[in-house]
């Protein structure tokens, strides 16, 4: 009987153990990768300044990156779990620096957005074999190594607020260009880890074709699993829409409410912005803990309800107790995070990248599209 690559990434984990020096180098990517998609959010003050580009435009910013780096991600997932290319890695690095130094110095609204799309597509890139990676790294123990890998990115994304207090505000639109080192880090790593992915794939994750099944050879039960299957995962792409339709509207306008209504500098703006991060690097981390425990549904469903009550409570707060609040709402909201992708790689057995890109690419993404909307209504 064939085996399936996830079958084959299986056996050689087992056989291997949890590698931790590739977990740790791959999470180190994401970081870097992530910051440097989080940096052109939190530069979005200083375009608007120097490009004098409306709330809409800034829309349209990030409705181009998630689009690009978020909803090209199950392409990307569904080809390369036909054909993995470890080359692939740096290659999607490569395209976030030239997207980098571009932004730097940008002249106008347009070559803002053609310069964007380089760094969206190189994390679109990325994500799905950076997930086969952690999945072969793993050595059974999935949701923790997914924990890992995703901390190390929603670590990078806390570190915008950071920089743009200390780069991009001191050294406006041309501070991008230091997004470069960054890609240059994430390069050098990664010519470490090819070697090794290249060999598991050679040892143990070859995809194997399955024969063919006629549609009337499907058994009843068949059937009804696949039916059940379609649906827990719509479910899942829906609550994970949500969630990143929030963090959307959190990350790209968050920052302006403060500075209109609370009268904040454009650095101290970023504070509830970096302490939101932070709280939701932390619960990235536990709540693959907690899901041991009580379950990835259960997990997933208190993360989502729990944060509403306190997003509802945020904006009428007095100024003082946005700190703090911000910072429970990112950690309850990102406790599910890692949770989800495992769910949706255990609901698609054999399409790591493909389960990888539907949740942090297509359903996340997808959530960019409520910045457009907020966009207008903040015009």
């Amino acid at each position: 009987m064939s085996m399936s690559a996830s079958q084959s990434a299986r056996i050689g984990a087992a056989r291997t153990g949890t590698i931790y020096a590739i977990l740790i180098a791959i999470s180190a990517v994401h970081m870097l990768n992530d910051s440097m998609q989080s940096v052109i959010p939190a530069l979005y003050p200083i375009f608007q300044d120097t490009l004098n580009i409306s709330y809409t435009q800034i829309g349209w910013l990030t409705f181009t990156l998630q689009m690009t780096s978020s909803v090209m991600q199950p392409v990307v997932g569904l080809v390369s779990d036909r054909k993995p290319s470890p080359w692939m890695l740096p290659v999607g690095m490569l395209m976030s620096m030239i997207g980098m130094a571009g932004m730097a110095f940008a002249p106008s609204f347009g070559m803002l957005i053609f310069f964007i799309v380089f760094v969206g597509l190189g994390s679109a890139v990325f994500h799905p074999e950076g997930s086969r990676v952690v999945y072969f790294a793993a050595g059974g123990r999935r949701g923790f190594a997914q924990s890992i890998y995703q901390v190390g990115g929603n670590f990078g994304q806390s570190l915008a607020p950071l920089m743009t207090i200390f780069i991009f505000i001191p050294l406006g639109q041309r501070g991008a260009v230091w997004g470069t080192l960054l890609a240059a880090a994430a390069i050098l790593i990664l010519l470490k880890v090819v070697p090794w992915y290249r060999k598991q794939l050679e040892e143990h994750g070859k995809p194997v074709k399955k024969a063919a099944v006629p549609r009337g050879e499907l058994s009843i039960d068949a059937k009804k699993h696949k039916n059940v299957v379609a649906f827990a995962l719509s479910v899942l792409i829906l609550l994970v829409f949500a969630r990143s339709w929030y963090g959307a509207a959190i990350g790209t306008f968050y920052q302006f409410y403060l500075i209109h209504d609370y009268g904040l500098s454009k650095q101290a703006a970023q504070v509830p912005l970096l302490l939101f991060m932070i709280a939701g690097v932390v619960g990235t981390f536990f709540g693959g803990m907690v899901s041991d425990r009580i379950g990835a549904k259960r997990t997933m469903l208190l993360s989502i309800l729990g944060a509403a009550p306190f997003t509802l409570l945020l904006p009428h707060l007095p100024l003082v107790w946005m700190y703090p609040v911000a910072a429970l709402i990112g950690l309850i909201i990102q406790a599910s995070f890692s949770v989800s992708v495992v769910y949706a790689q255990e609901l698609m057995p054999g399409r790591v990248g493909m389960a990888s890109g539907l949740i942090t690419g297509f359903a996340f993404g997808m959530g960019a599209l409520g910045a457009v909307v907020l966009g207008k209504l903040g015009d």
